[in-house]
């Protein structure tokens, strides 16, 4: 063999003896000191219908989000008003000495205003305070109607004044949070007679979510509400994701779920249902005396001046939105209401008796809605953003 073949099966070997120990050497360290995980997905950027995170239109976000892109905008103020036509009630006694009674309620509608204010907004927290103010009204074709229950209801309005603060919490580019505080005042109460310990209601909910991708985000958690009526907690889960650029799925199940279609960027519909529960204090004309079969009070029970009305709607429904000038967009749902309980409980002695139990016929509702967007602009009035 030649003194050049020797020498390249020398090279040969010296390269491959450097090769198997670097490769060594490589899985050692390996070994030794893992490395760092690879991100599951590109730092998410928020979607330009997020105006709360406007000003970060373009750039990386740090952290995530409940929110998807597409989505509709957000909401700082919410003109809405709503109204049902005529429907049957009927209500049945659970005590003895009040009797059935059906009548047709001639006029159910609701007016809201809700108005919500970022106190913070930044990318790691974010805080905002919200206060609403709802009316109820009903109206029966033929008053007074000699049910002291209905007659009780029609002679005043039943409102809602409430406060709430939410936290927003990103906790990195996967992980969010969202804790929400709520406080109202409920019932057929006046400025002169309003008794905040007898009217307060509290609700809460705490929701802990992945943020997957900028398309999809979501959460499990549980939610303190009257949505079922009375006070009670049920779990929550979240689901926002968007398909493509025209469908989409925004859920918080049990309480809502809806498709969303993005017709273009002003122009958005939604197709779904949704929970609504409300817990009002009413106050009776005539204190009411829970009697026994025989026509004798109930012993050990004290006469009732107030109820506690416990209601709950399912709403089939679909929505329009569309943005009618820059931070002004208009809002129109219509559909079916399905009256789960309209029922009265006594809130005077500790067993809670129910005293009425009413079921509203089906019925077509419609609602109209003006509401703020708050643009860049405009959080930069309150100093928001910055």
């Amino acid at each position: 063999m030649s003194s050049t073949l020797i020498f390249r099966a020398r090279m040969v070997r010296k390269i491959a003896f450097a090769g198997l120990s670097f490769l060594l050497t490589t899985a050692a360290v390996a070994q030794v000191t893992p490395a760092s995980p690879t991100p599951v997905f590109p730092a998410p950027a928020p979607s330009p219908a997020d105006t709360l995170a406007s000003n970060q239109v373009g750039r990386d976000q740090e952290f995530a989000t409940p929110s998807v892109v597409n989505q509709g905008p957000t909401k700082g103020i919410i003109f809405h008003y709503e109204r049902m036509p005529r429907f049957g009630v009927t209500s049945t006694a659970k005590v003895e000495n009040l009797p059935n009674y059906s009548a047709d309620a001639s006029k159910n509608a609701r007016l809201i205003f809700k108005g919500y204010i970022p106190m913070l907004n930044h990318p790691h927290l974010k805080l905002i305070l919200g206060v609403n103010y709802d009316r109820e009204e009903f109206q029966f074709r033929n008053t007074p109607t000699t049910y002291e229950f209905y007659d009780n209801i029609e002679d005043k309005a039943l409102k809602t004044l409430g406060a709430q603060l939410a936290v927003i919490r990103p906790v990195n580019t996967v992980n969010w949070y969202i804790f929400r505080v709520k406080g109202e005042l409920s019932g057929d109460y006046t400025s002169s007679e309003l008794n905040v310990k007898d009217y307060l209601r509290v609700s809460s909910e705490f929701l802990y979510g992945w943020k997957r991708s900028p398309e999809f985000s979501w959460g499990v958690g549980v939610q303190l509400g009257y949505t079922f009526g009375r006070f009670s907690p049920y779990p929550a889960i979240l689901y926002n994701r968007t398909f493509n650029s025209h469908w989409g799925v925004e859920a918080i199940f049990p309480a809502r779920v809806a498709v969303r279609y993005n017709v273009s960027p002003k122009s958005i519909l939604t197709a779904g249902y949704t929970v609504d529960g409300f817990n009002y204090i009413i106050k009776l004309n005539n204190p009411l005396v829970r009697r026994l079969d025989n026509g004798q009070p109930e012993p050990g029970i004290k006469p009732l001046r107030t109820l506690e009305l416990r209601e709950t709607e399912v709403k089939f429904r679909g929505r329009w939105e569309r943005e009618l000038y820059d931070f002004i967009w208009l809002g129109v749902e219509g559909g079916y209401r399905y009256n789960y309980a309209f029922d009265a409980f006594d809130r005077t002695n500790k067993d809670r008796q129910k005293i009425i139990d009413s079921q509203f016929d089906w019925t077509p509702y419609a609602s109209l809605e003006i509401f703020i967007v708050p643009t860049k602009g405009l959080l930069g009035l309150f100093g928001v953003g910055r």
